[in-house]
């Protein structure tokens, strides 16, 4: 089976076909709206998926070698994210599934995060620890649901980043930016550490770094940006393996593009050393936000679930929680 998944979340735009069946991921392409300074914006946002839907999707076929008459099934990320993003993708996805009269299935961006493990790695119940732009999230299966065993209480770990790297002067997105300056820190110093038992919050860190040290020139900006991420991933890591303890898991797996971050990588594999425990790290073009995933939980959702959405009725959810889809598939 052929899946073509249209992944428009947030800054990505992206296509992929893949044979599930085969579990063979044949092209995942993206296109990444970018700035020199400062953050997204929507409108702008929406503007570049527009732009680029028609030529990523001729891409596609032209690297497989497949055409529209080969696809069997289409999923697309209808929630949740940016409002004006979602929608560009929906209105592509559900016209190419009316014009060319091809199952439509909707997925949740954030489910899609974990079930790309199962398509990559030999995990079977993890926890994932879900960290992106906009969502903070530790994550696992019972009962029906992923449910939400912890998350920010305020921000996203990467809007925290895109924050902290923009008042440095950095461009956008800061992840990759903050990660390079990072690495050229030794000296850590004394952050506020904000976890509220299985939460995390973030906004008062960002004024305390604002207060004390951005701006100031008292240290150098490689030790503030070591220092951040230390004390945010130490965070992270701490909540995640409170989850991993109060579910009985063995199992964590990563997910997000701050997942990209060597250093969170590493300290995630050492907690779970200690715990002996497995580590699931999908590469990085699976962890960032991709069509790779969305197809792959779209064939999910629609062979094992039985799910199929009508392209006249099916609407974009940009507040859609984790736990608010019923998980029929499992």
């Amino acid at each position: 089976m052929i899946v073509l998944g249209i992944e428009s979340t947030a800054h990505t735009f992206g296509i992929s076909l893949l044979d599930a069946k085969k579990k063979k991921i044949l092209c995942n392409l993206r296109d990444l709206y970018t700035t020199e300074k400062g953050g997204m914006v929507p409108n702008k946002v929406a503007d570049h998926h527009e732009e680029i839907c028609d030529e990523l999707l001729r891409k596609a076929f032209d690297e497989t070698k497949l055409s529209m008459k080969d696809v069997d099934l289409i999923a697309f990320s209808n929630a949740p994210g940016l409002g004006h993003a979602l929608k560009i993708g929906s209105i592509f996805s559900r016209t190419l599934a009316m014009t060319h009269n091809k199952p439509l299935v909707g997925v949740n961006h954030c489910i899609a995060h974990l079930e790309v493990a199962s398509l990559v790695s030999k995990a079977k119940d993890p926890v994932l620890l879900y960290c992106s732009g906009a969502n903070t999230q530790v994550i696992a299966y019972d009962g029906g649901k992923y449910r939400i065993f912890g998350e920010t209480l305020d921000i996203g770990i990467g809007n925290f980043i895109d924050t902290f790297a923009r008042k440095l002067g950095l461009g956008f997105p800061g992840g990759p930016h903050v990660e390079k300056l990072a690495s050229k820190g030794k000296k850590y110093l004394p952050l506020l550490y904000s976890v509220k038992g299985m939460d995390v919050a973030f906004s008062g860190l960002l004024t305390h770094l604002e207060r004390k040290y951005i701006g100031k020139g008292k240290e150098k900006k490689e030790d503030v940006a070591f220092s951040v991420q230390e004390t945010v991933f130490a965070m992270l890591i701490e909540v995640a393996e409170r989850a991993m303890a109060h579910c009985e898991k063995n199992e964590l797996v990563l997910g997000g593009g701050v997942a990209c971050n060597k250093r969170l990588q590493e300290m995630a594999e050492i907690m779970c050393k200690d715990r002996k425990a497995k580590c699931y790290i999908p590469e990085n073009g699976l962890l960032v936000d991709n069509a790779a995933m969305i197809a792959w939980t779209g064939f999910l959702m629609h062979t094992k679930g039985g799910i199929t959405h009508d392209p006249k009725t099916l609407t974009i959810d940009p507040y859609e929680r984790t736990d608010d889809v019923e998980v029929r598939w499992r």
